[in-house]
C-alpha cells in the first residue's frame, strides 16, 4: 500500500535531520537554535523509537509539543535500524505535530515528491542481542534492543503503484544509501565484522538494495536532484550521476526545500 502525505499548504519548508537515536531534546534545542519555523522535518532513521513501553511516547509528544506547536514544526521519522518496524506504519505514532512514516511513504511539497524509505543493519546486532538475554533471563527486560526486521526492503511492487499513478520522485529521503556513496568501505566496523560473519554479506545486500531502488528510479524516469542519507555518522556531499546525495550527521539539519514565494 502506497502513502502519500502532502503538506504544501502548511509548511514553508522542507528540512532532513540525521541519526538522534532518541535524543529529542538536542533536537528540539537545535530547531529553536537554528529558528526552525513553518517546516517539515523528516529524521532519516534511528529515531531511538521502541526501546520503550507505548505510553513512553504520549509523555514524549507531551514534552516536546509545545516547542514544535510554537515553531509551526511538524516532526516525521524514517525507521532506522534503532527502531522498531512495528511503529512505524503510519497509526502507532501519529500525533498532529510528529509521525512515524511507513516504508516507500512520499511526502508532496510544493509540487516535488520525497520518497522515504527506511531500514538499515546494526552492526552491533550481536552485542543488542546478548544484551537482550542478558536481561531477559535476569528478568530485567521491558522493551527490546534488536528487531529482526531492521533491513531494507526492496519494494518493487509499491514503486511500481507509484510509476503506474504517474508520481515522479524529485527527491529520496533513506536511512542508507546506494552502494556507490560514501562511505565506500568498511575500516570503521572491523571490530564489529570480526565478531559477526554473517555481517559483510548483509552489509553488501542492504548498500545493494539501496542500488536497485537507484537504478529503478533512474530507469522510469524520476527527475531526482538529491538523496539524503543518515545511518553513517559522518557528514559528506557528493554528486554522482547528476544527483546531490548528502550524508547528515547525527542531529545535522538542512533544507531540502523551500516553498515558491
Amino acid at each position: 500500500m502506497m502513502y502519500l502525505y502532502d503538506f504544501s499548504q502548511n509548511y514553508k519548508s522542507l528540512c532532513v535531520c540525521g541519526d538522534i537515536h532518541g535524543e529529542f531534546r538536542p533536537l528540539i534545542y537545535n530547531i529553536k537554535r537554528l529558528s526552525i519555523t513553518d517546516a517539515l522535518l523528516v529524521v532519516a532513521g534511528d529515531c531511538g523509537i521502541g526501546f520503550e513501553k507505548p505510553e513512553y511516547y504520549d509523555q514524549l509528544y507531551n514534552r516536546i509539543s509545545q516547542t514544535l506547536k510554537k515553531q509551526n514544526v511538524k516532526l516525521l521519522l524514517i525507521r532506522g535500524n534503532h527502531d522498531d518496524p512495528e511503529y512505524f506504519d503510519g497509526n502507532k505514532i501519529n500525533y498532529p505535530n510528529l509521525t512515524a512514516l511507513p516504508d516507500y511513504s512520499v511526502i508532496r511539497f510544493n509540487g516535488l515528491s520525497a520518497l522515504c524509505v527506511g531500514g538499515g543493519i546494526s552492526v552491533d546486532r550481536e552485542a543488542r542481542k546478548m544484551d537482550m538475554w542478558l536481561k531477559k533471563i535476569k528478568g530485567k527486560m521491558c522493551c527490546p534492543s534488536y528487531w529482526e526486521e531492521e533491513k531494507v526492503v526492496y519494494n518493487e511492487p509499491l514503486l511500481d503503484e507509484m510509476n503506474d499513478e504517474g508520481i515522479h520522485i524529485d527527491a529520496v529521503i533513506s536511512h542508507t544509501a546506494p552502494s556507490f556513496c560514501f562511505p565506500t568501505t568498511k575500516e570503521g566496523v572491523a571490530g564489529w565484522l570480526a565478531k559477526d560473519s554473517a555481517l559483510e554479506l548483509d552489509l553488501d545486500t542492504e548498500r545493494q538494495a539501496m542500488d536497485k531502488l537507484f537504478d529503478y528510479l533512474i530507469r522510469k524516469n524520476n527527475p531526482i536532484a538529491d538523496w539524503y542519507y543518515g545511518h553513517f555518522h559522518s557528514s559528506a556531499n557528493e554528486y554522482i550521476h547528476s544527483v546531490r546525495f548528502s550524508l547528515l550527521d547525527i542531529q545535522e539539519i538542512k533544507t531540502l526545500w523551500n516553498r515558491a514565494k
